[in-house]
């Protein structure tokens, strides 16, 4: 969900900026859930205090529960077939290209600002590489790049 959340944020609303739209999952990710569904909560309340939140939560899920329903059942139905393992196989491919294009313009507002590349590929090698648990990583990392931001901003 995030590559169209943030299409639709940034891209087409131009209710964020690219900048506050990292900032904002940055910080979204530190909160329980799923990362985008704490991104509406606060997204809506930046704009309309907590019916906002309201909204946008019941915005995001309400069709796609609906839709994951309606596939579950047919999954029950069809499941079996061979062309229905391919296609499931195909919209894997799809999510894993839509999710990595989301992270190279999510990449871009790092651009010239080596300290925060490296904090960044610190955060994928240890998670992704060396496996290490999430919560570990973000205990080490989460200090080091709240003290790099807030170098930069007194600059």
């Amino acid at each position: 969900m995030l590559p169209w959340a943030r299409r639709l944020v940034v891209e087409r609303r131009g209710w964020l900026s690219p900048a506050e739209f990292n900032g904002l999952l940055g910080l979204c990710q530190f909160m329980p859930g799923p990362n985008v569904a704490n991104l509406s909560v606060v997204l809506g309340a930046r704009f309309q205090g907590w019916r906002g939140s309201l909204a946008a939560l019941a915005g995001l899920f309400a069709l796609p529960v609906l839709i994951v329903l309606l596939l579950g059942m047919l999954y029950g139905h069809y499941g079996q077939l061979p062309q229905v393992h391919a296609m499931l196989r195909g919209m894997a491919a799809v999510a894993i290209g839509l999710t990595f294009a989301t992270g190279l313009k999510m990449a871009r507002e790092l651009r010239g600002q080596p300290a925060q590349i490296l904090l960044a590929l610190s955060a994928f090698a240890a998670i992704a590489e060396f496996r290490l648990p999430l919560a570990a990583v973000l205990f080490v990392l989460a200090p080091l790049g709240i003290a790099l931001a807030a170098l930069r901003d007194r600059r």
